[in-house]
């Protein structure tokens, strides 16, 4: 069953120390992601998340612009992040844990989000939707994102430790989205043999 994103009621959040003092929040305003889910098997649910490097933002242009310079994340050479999931683990009847491989400027390693089930709606025009709320923490320079300066009084400018947090909204498809997809595949399937067909023909 697929879910589609309600981009208008998701959002991709990270929070950074500054100079060991405040935090430094941010996000990413430009992602797509992927969701497959059986509600009746909800262990067997598939993410792939692309987030585009570029969209980030945190209030201030000129750390933005750092950000996606090749000090960061390199956003003109590397525009995407990915998370492909790779297995769902129950926790409890509204929790999981969600394994998976998270890339950044080229680089693959292991993540697990906890994740919380928000529950399921009806809209009044008769779509249903579904809420998530999922986090983790991460160490940046795991992912190449060395770049720092060290403080007089010690310490470091920008904190190795990353939190992201996601919250979104999936809108289920109905089938008559689906449906059009599969009979485009049969039709290709049958016009493939009709040629086939035609080309043993002409061979005999």
């Amino acid at each position: 069953m697929i879910w589609k994103t309600d981009a208008s009621h998701t959002t991709v959040n990270f929070v950074a120390r500054h100079m060991m003092l405040s935090k430094v929040r941010g996000e990413f305003q430009d992602f797509d992601i992927d969701f497959n889910l059986d509600t009746a098997h909800p262990e067997q649910a598939t993410v792939e998340a692309r987030i585009q490097t570029a969209s980030i933002f945190t209030k201030d242009e000129k750390r933005d612009a750092h950000l996606r310079s090749a000090d960061f994340f390199d956003a003109e050479s590397y525009p995407e992040m990915v998370f492909k999931s790779s297995r769902i683990e129950r926790t409890g009847n509204e929790s999981a844990k969600l394994h998976g491989d998270l890339t950044i400027r080229g680089v693959t390693k292991p993540v697990t989000l906890d994740v919380s089930y928000l529950g399921s709606s009806k809209s009044p025009w008769g779509a249903t939707s579904i809420g998530f709320e999922a986090s983790t923490k991460i160490n940046r320079e795991d992912w190449g994102l060395t770049w720092n300066v060290a403080l007089e009084t010690g310490g470091w400018l920008v904190a190795k430790e990353i939190t992201i947090s996601i919250e979104t909204e999936f809108v289920q498809q109905p089938e008559s989205v689906q449906e059009p997809l599969a009979a485009d595949a049969v039709r290709s399937g049958a016009t493939a043999a009709v040629k086939g067909e035609r080309t043993q023909v002409g061979v005999n």
